[in-house]
């Protein structure tokens, strides 16, 4: 059920249970922050805390609260809750430890953690194992510990499954405006993307950065990316914890490559949320959001006033999906009329020193890197810590520039400590981004320029994995080909004896039964004769053989495989196949079930993709069979989703005509 969050997240009234210090923080932050609205304070005996005096019960308060803290013990907690859910509060903070979070240690957590939702009832409670919240828009709080979040107008929301990484998220000096920090505790009741929602419906919220250690319910996932980009409100993910299933040996290629991260990544994709791999890119592409938005081309311009900081940007953006694009001819005639013919023109753009210090001519100067076709132009300023009042000038190039141009602007020191907070603060103001970083600017563009629309589908949901059992080669061709992948034509060879050969069109694929491996086990023989076949099979590790029409006119090899992810769904994985395809680790993970434009968008992401389209005078595969074979083995998931443990075709041989699935794996549950 969809809880209304507003009275809990925007209160205009506070009480707090208990009299320990966490709660006197709770009190005196909130007094700091500036809070206009009632602070009321419950203690059985009689507690003082910032001069405000308690009383002995929630039922005693003078009013119903908006938001509680809650910061007694577990057991007592859990009456508190309920004892406000029947008051009709607004919602509650549990602070105490000792619920789920602790079942290993103590057995009694999670059925603790149960009474406490049943208390809560149709109350948001955030927690258990909660720090809260800070609401910086209007200085409410329900948080127990010092923070570094000033009061904003607006700005971005942040929130954490990590209470340590929410306190320190608050104490960045980078200029990011925050507008609420949430640490979620246990989500025993309401989840993160609950949360995320209900912050959705504060329009002073500019992006929100969700720091995720694990989805649940992605329905609720699904809901809030709608909602998010009929709102205008971008969503960008730190996503942690890489399943050690990537780690383990699995009788499929398809599932050492693509275990839970691979999933999440996907699922961010499909859902449209941007994706950052470390803290640092996260609060850059938070700023660049709040202040720029969404970029509407992933194209770069870089201007600096040193050659070796234009190389250090070109080399920076290198194998990301953003590009410094040649000038046009009439940014280099602008150019040249601010320049003169001393300078060398290009993008990255090395301006020199000689126009330093008049800003008129610096803006002059930049101005043309800053054309519509240009997503984000970076201008490299590195501000000294000594004394910077010569480097005002840049900041009001800066400025100009945006001013004059209205294209997304940012100022980037290549080192973070280069920015001072003061500049960062003036550059928001005149809406030019200010970025601490070089390597965080150019990632936070990348995922700025990149972040698509959700898909309206919900991931099919895979359920636990289960033991099963693996299907023989010709058993799994079967079952693949009754939904319409193309296999080889082949014939069963049992034992040693030679079978019927008449209708198969040598040379031939011979190939042993029973092991998973084949290749490594050398059970595998390519280019044989019809004469050559009884000496292969006596030869032959396994139990039986395949004997196949090879496919000689192949230009590459796919894998295209499925495993079953029980946190994200089925995870569908394309890549290089053939024996190198955990060498080349060359994958691209989408969820089941994907259409046919975004399997095609998911090919040419891989770095085998120029084999695909024709490399070296060589003819191109056929990319609709290509696709046409990967929707066939969706569509034998789909129809086996109860029991698909993981299907996996290595190598798919792409033809100019065709694309033949020379190898298959099939593992499927037991009963």
């Amino acid at each position: 059920m969809a809880r209304d969050l507003s009275r809990l997240l925007r209160p205009r009234s506070i009480a707090v249970v208990g009299g320990g210090a966490w709660c006197a923080q709770v009190v005196k932050q909130s007094l700091l922050m500036g809070f206009s609205g009632d602070i009321h304070i419950v203690h059985p005996r009689g507690a003082v805390i910032e001069g405000i005096a308690s009383v002995p019960t929630v039922e005693d308060l003078p009013q119903v609260p908006d938001a509680v803290f809650v910061g007694v013990n577990r057991h007592v907690a859990i009456d508190v809750v309920g004892r406000l859910a029947r008051m009709g509060a607004g919602g509650a903070v549990c602070f105490a430890s000792g619920f789920a979070e602790a079942a290993a240690e103590d057995a009694s957590g999670t059925d603790l953690q149960a009474q406490l939702v049943a208390a809560a009832g149709d109350m948001p409670v955030l927690g258990p194992n909660c720090y809260g919240y800070i609401n910086a828009l209007d200085g409410a709080l329900l948080w127990p510990d010092q923070h570094g979040c000033p009061r904003v107008d607006s700005g971005v929301a942040i929130l954490t499954q990590s209470s340590n990484i929410a306190i320190n998220l608050t104490m960045q000096q980078r200029g990011l405006p925050v507008s609420y920090v949430v640490a979620c505790g246990n989500m025993a009741q309401t989840t993160q993307a609950e949360i995320a929602l209900g912050l959705l419906d504060d329009p002073r919220v500019t992006a929100i950065g969700l720091h995720i250690e694990g989805f649940g319910d992605t329905a609720a996932w699904h809901r809030l990316a709608v909602l998010a980009a009929e709102r205008g409100v971008p969503l960008i993910a730190l996503k942690v914890g890489a399943s050690e299933q990537a780690q383990r040996a699995t009788v499929s290629h398809t599932a050492s490559l693509a275990g839970g991260d691979a999933g999440a990544g996907a699922l961010l994709a499909r859902l449209g949320i941007g994706r950052a791999r470390d803290l640092p890119t996260f609060v850059e592409t938070l700023k660049l959001l709040h202040v720029a938005g969404r970029l509407d081309a992933p194209t770069l311009s870089s201007v600096s006033c040193s050659g070796g900081e234009a190389s250090l940007a070109a080399d920076t953006a290198h194998g990301r999906a953003v590009s410094f694009p040649a000038l046009t001819q009439g940014q280099r005639s602008a150019l040249q009329q601010a320049l003169g013919s001393m300078v060398a023109l290009s993008n990255p753009l090395d301006y020199n020193t000689y126009i330093w210090r008049d800003a008129q001519a610096m803006t002059r100067a930049w101005a043309p890197m800053a054309a519509d076709h240009i997503g984000l132009t970076l201008l490299i300023v590195d501000y000294p810590h000594t004394d910077a009042k010569d480097w005002e000038c840049a900041t009001l190039a800066a400025l100009g520039v945006r001013a004059q141009t209205g294209r997304p602007v940012a100022v980037v020191a290549t080192l973070p400590e280069l920015m001072p907070l003061e500049v960062a603060q003036r550059l928001i103001t005149g809406g030019v981004v200010p970025m601490n970083g070089l390597t965080e600017a150019i990632a936070a563009a990348e995922i700025a320029a990149h972040l698509g629309a959700p898909v309206a589908v919900v991931p099919l949901r895979s359920g636990a994995a289960r033991d099963g059992e693996t299907l023989s080669e010709a058993q799994a061709k079967v079952a693949l080909a009754e939904h319409g992948v193309a296999v080889p034509k082949s014939v069963s060879a049992q034992g040693k004896s030679v079978p019927d050969l008449t209708g198969l069109i040598p040379p031939f694929a011979v190939k042993g039964l029973g092991l998973a491996h084949k290749t490594e086990a050398g059970a595998v023989r390519l280019n044989v004769a019809a004469e050559q076949v009884g000496a292969v099979l006596a030869d032959l590790p396994g139990t039986g053989a395949i004997i196949e029409e090879m496919v000689t006119d192949g230009v590459a090899e796919l894998l295209v495989g499925v495993t079953r992810d029980p946190a994200h769904g089925f995870v569908l994985t394309l890549g290089a196949g053939g024996v190198f395809t955990e060498i080349l680790a060359d994958t691209v993970s989408l969820l089941v079930p994907s259409d046919e434009g975004a399997v095609k968008q998911a090919l040419t992401k891989l770095k085998c993709a120029p084999l695909l389209s024709g490399y070296r005078a060589k003819p191109a595969a056929d990319i609709d069979s290509i696709v046409a074979a990967v929707m066939a083995v969706q569509s034998y998931v789909i129809a086996q989703a109860d029991v698909i443990s993981e299907v996996e075709i290595n190598p798919l041989i792409c033809t100019p005509t065709r694309a033949v699935a020379a190898d298959a794996l099939i593992r499927i549950a037991k009963d």
